[in-house]
Formats: structure tokens, C-alpha cells, sequence
């Protein structure tokens, strides 16, 4: 009886530990730690930056300009066609409603450099 009793706690200790290691595993894969609601905040920002540069950039640059948007900071990245473009799509980003901060990561097409001098 001893014997029986001993491999069943052993087999219950074995199904906790999967248990365990299987909510691990699941709960590494959720990369955020973002409310909902600020996750829903910044796609709502991410979608008016990108609507309010629409009429004030380019539209050969807007379309190389990537927006993110991560608890209200804005990051845009990509190449636009110069310094002027670059400060205006700065510009336009800041004032939308809940950005709390703009990183412009944006760099000016060097073939646009080029061409003024």
C-alpha cells in the first residue's frame, strides 16, 4: 500500500511541475506590460499621428515613415527627403492629443542632401 501511495505522490508532483512549467512557458510569451487601455490609448495615437501627417508630409516620404507608439512616447523612424520634412513630421507628432514625448529617428535622404548643395 506504501508503495502505491508513494508513486502517486510522485505523479502528483510530476503533473504539478508540467502544470507549472506550462504557465511559465505561456505567461514568457506575453511581452507586455501595458494595460489594455494604454495599448488601445496608443494605437488610437499612432492612428492620428499617421492621419495628421497625411496632409502635412510628403507624400513620397509618409510612406516611408514607420510610428510607434509605446505608454504616449512616439518613435518615427525611416528616411524622409529633408531636414524640413524631418521637423515637420516632429512638429505635427507633438501636437497630437497624448503624446507625451517625440523621438525622431527619422533621417533626411542623403540623395536630397545632395541635390541642394
Amino acid at each position: 500500500m506504501t508503495k502505491k501511495r508513494g508513486t502517486r505522490t510522485i505523479r502528483s508532483i510530476a503533473l504539478v511541475m508540467a502544470a507549472l512549467a506550462s504557465i511559465a512557458m505561456f505567461a514568457g510569451g506575453c511581452n507586455t506590460v501595458q494595460s489594455p487601455n494604454r495599448q488601445v490609448s496608443d494605437l488610437q495615437i499612432t492612428t492620428q499621428v499617421k492621419a495628421k501627417l497625411a496632409p502635412d508630409v510628403r507624400a513620397s516620404s509618409l510612406t516611408n515613415i514607420d510610428v510607434n507608439t509605446t505608454n504616449g512616447v512616439v518613435t518615427l523612424a525611416g528616411e524622409v527627403e529633408n531636414a524640413e520634412v524631418r521637423r515637420s513630421a516632429e512638429t505635427v507628432t507633438a501636437s497630437v492629443p497624448g503624446v507625451v514625448r517625440v523621438n525622431n529617428n527619422l533621417q533626411a535622404s542623403p540623395a536630397a542632401a545632395s541635390v541642394a548643395h
